[in-house]
């Protein structure tokens, strides 16, 4: 409904809201039509359309090509692996979001990084740090700092809950870098709400990025997340950061995964790995070890395949055990592994491939807790439930990665040649990959490749006769 005012001619509407991302709509709906969530859009009120007279400017406006960029160089922060994922570093004012489970690993690595920028190993001169965290008590993260190995001289502490102190802190202080643990955790006495609530992280966050563009500072939040693994608070929380990182890992396992969501100063597609152990967390350049096995002879129903996270290469291996039943209906269980996917290479070996499975129970499982759900791991998955079968172990030294379709036939899959490659940096001698038009691409020397069309080629080719 709208109304105008006769003195004024400004048009007042009575709309709704989304909590979560701002949308606003004219009549109530139960689903927001941007972010999708549910039971969020509220009744906002009337709303007065204003218009806003232009001001004196306080900089004017120059030419791109005069702008100098030098201000926004990458300053590498000392974690390699981290770098790696932010496209080389850090960016001077950008505001970097780093969400992640309860108890990942998010304080202990932001604590890590925060000791080596300050140190800044690889410059002359060393970079304040202030480090504001609002679930501890101060001395609660120096033992932490102090068992990881994470102190430095430029490193300032300090426990706040109350935003206006926060960034009194920061005036106080003018660092290069400000980490706040969490986003969740800071309230601002202007807004009404308790801390955490949409209002209150909109304006911390609000605040945050405010300071980090006016001092030209980089600044890491900590964000949380729901049961459903999304960033808790707003959604445009998200819109409003440079970056953001989601850090994954099981509690079971000792691998920890960073990856960026979204980056406006580089890539989306980089991973990265880390170890995280009692006395720290430490990055994984290479971290394939982890999810090989090291059986020194071969074993029947084992397959290493290569897969691709991001644009890095991983060494992974798959394991199968069949086991026969006289149940009329045999288990089908999977760990690290898309039970569907893994139910339909199943029906593909005993329809195409003649393997005799109904009468068996499957086990199918990745080494080391990682999980696999590229279409590449498809033809290791199928190659390892056969080897099960025929009780014939693969090659020691080989790989195998392709996707597997209903007909049985193995299709192409993205970065065949990085695969290879990666391979054979690792040791391996053989690769069984499925055929493209253009071929593998450039193999490296004493490394034989067998290109294949049909699941059946494979199974010929390793088990001859045997099903």
């Amino acid at each position: 409904m709208a109304t105008k005012t006769a003195r004024s001619g400004r048009t007042s509407t009575a709309n709704y809201k989304c909590s979560e991302c701002g949308w606003t709509t004219v009549k109530w709906v139960g689903r927001c039509g941007e972010c999708q969530a549910w039971g969020s859009v509220e009744e906002s009120g009337a709303t007065v359309a204003r218009t806003t007279a232009a001001t004196a400017v306080s900089e004017p406006a120059r030419r791109i090509a005069e702008v100098d960029a030098t201000t926004a160089a990458y300053l590498p922060t000392g974690v390699s692996e981290l770098d790696r994922v932010l496209g080389g570093g850090v960016v001077p004012g950008a505001v970097i979001l780093l969400a992640g489970e309860p108890g990942v690993g998010k304080s202990t690595l932001l604590l890590d990084v925060a000791a080596k920028f300050a140190r800044n190993d690889a410059g002359a001169a060393t970079r304040d740090v202030l480090y504001v965290t609002g679930e501890e008590s101060a001395a609660q993260v120096k033992l932490r700092a102090d068992r990881i190995g994470a102190v430095a001289d430029t490193l300032y502490l300090t426990a706040e809950t109350d935003l206006g102190a926060a960034l009194g802190q920061v005036e106080a202080i003018s660092p290069k870098l400000l980490i706040v643990d969490s986003v969740q955790t800071l309230s601002s006495a202007v807004v009404d709400g308790s801390a955490g609530g949409v209002s209150q992280v909109r304006e911390v966050a609000a605040s945050l990025i405010a300071a980090a563009k006016r001092l030209n500072m980089t600044t890491l939040l900590v964000g949380h997340v729901t049961k459903d693994g999304s960033i808790a608070g707003p959604r445009l929380l998200e819109h409003l950061v440079d970056v953001v990182c989601q850090f994954e890992g099981e509690r079971h396992s000792r691998l920890r995964l960073v990856r960026a969501v979204k980056n406006r100063y580089g890539p989306t597609d980089e991973v990265g790995c880390f170890d995280l152990t009692d006395s720290g967390i430490d990055g994984l350049a290479d971290p394939s070890g982890l999810f090989v096995s090291r059986i020194k002879d071969p074993v029947s129903g084992t397959c290493i395949t290569v897969t691709l996270e991001g644009r890095r290469p991983l060494l992974a291996e798959v394991q199968s055990l069949l086991a026969a039943t006289n149940n009329s209906q045999p288990r089908r269980a999977t760990s690290g592994l898309d039970s569907a996917r893994v139910s339909m290479l199943l029906a593909v070996l005993q329809q195409r491939a003649g393997a005799q499975l109904h009468m068996d129970d499957s086990y199918v499982a990745t080494v080391g807790g990682v999980k696999l759900t590229e279409p590449a791991m498809d033809l290791a998955i199928s190659l390892a439930l056969a080897s099960s079968k025929s009780r014939i172990a693969l090659p020691a030294r080989m790989v195998a990665f392709g996707e597997v379709g209903l007909a049985g036939e193995v299709r192409p899959v993205p970065g065949i040649t990085q695969r290879i490659h990666e391979a054979h940096r690792l040791g391996f001698t053989h690769a069984i990959v499925p055929a493209s038009p253009n071929g593998p691409g450039p193999i490296p020397a004493n490394f034989s490749v067998r290109e294949v069309h049909h699941l059946t080629e494979a199974m010929d080719l390793l088990f001859g006769g045997a099903k």
